[in-house]
């Protein structure tokens, strides 16, 4: 499931398909996708003018001329495709409909949007712009972790005398939006902590040092995800799921890169995902 950074990525590749642009015809192509979709959807995105687009922990909002907003999920498997204009080099023609093209937005000056989801874990939902922040799947989310409101102060209080181990305690959305199974693990490695260590028993000073390489390695995908936007070598206009050089994710006994440090990246499983940590230098 794409995380914070994929997802900002994907919010800024939209910005010059969508934003101050009118949406000329939306089709919505089934009844639902991980939820229904509200009522007579393709009607109230019709003609709608996109005002802006930001994002929420893992969600894109788009909001809307007509004093709603657009949320969009990707889910597992979810795709924003995007036609008819150009990126970077390569210009994108529309391609013919695709099995799993569930919703489509033509807008205004030709371009097209296409959200392609094969799994159908995504979610799309139009609520009050004014009402937003008590939207069922936002009202509960903590606080952005690139935001002020997530300080070495709010961190060290939410994670005192916590009995869960540090990895969970960072998933946890209701302390800390968008962090995702990644990207902790590559915080983690960072800062030295053991992802098997009880939140509450961690140094506070340790717990605090954990704000600003959450910051560095969230704002260096972001950062790594816009360049390749810029140069947008993928050929078929899909935005997101960009590589990163990661320094444990998925490198299962490869050397710790860590200097100075001789052991290897070790997985285990933690509440159903894979951790990868160094057990020597991650104390």
């Amino acid at each position: 499931m794409p995380e914070l950074p994929e997802v900002e990525t994907v919010r800024r590749g939209l910005l010059p398909a969508m934003e101050g642009h009118v949406i000329e015809r939306a089709s919505v192509n089934r009844p639902d996708l991980r939820f229904p979709f509200p009522e007579r959807m393709a009607d109230r995105l019709t003609g709608a003018r996109v005002l802006g687009l930001r994002r929420r922990s893992k969600y894109i909002l788009g909001d809307l001329s007509t004093g709603e907003t657009l949320l969009i999920h990707l889910g597992m498997s979810g795709r924003m495709l995007i036609s008819g204009v150009t990126l970077g080099e390569f210009h994108y023609d529309h391609p013919a409909p695709a099995k799993h093209d569930h919703v489509v937005l033509d807008m205004e000056g030709g371009a097209r949007v296409t959200f392609n989801d094969a799994r159908r874990f995504g979610a799309m939902d139009l609520m009050v712009t004014a009402d937003a922040d008590t939207h069922w799947l936002l009202r509960d989310i903590g606080p952005e972790p690139l935001g002020n409101a997530f300080n070495e102060n709010y961190l060290t209080a939410r994670l005192a005398r916590r009995n869960t181990p540090i990895k969970t305690a960072l998933l946890d959305q209701k302390i800390v939006a968008g962090l995702g199974n990644i990207y902790v693990c590559e915080v983690l490695h960072r800062a030295g902590i053991d992802p098997r260590r009880k939140a509450g028993a961690i140094a506070a000073n340790r717990v605090a040092g954990l704000v600003p390489i959450i910051r560095a390695v969230l704002s260096e995908a972001i950062e790594a995800g816009g360049s390749s936007l810029r140069d947008y070598r993928q050929a078929d206009g899909e935005l997101g799921y960009f590589q990163h050089n990661f320094r444990v994710y998925d490198r299962e006994k490869a050397s710790c890169p860590t200097e100075g440090c001789t052991g290897t990246v070790t997985r285990i499983t933690q509440s159903g995902r894979s951790t990868f940590f160094c057990a020597r230098c991650q104390r």
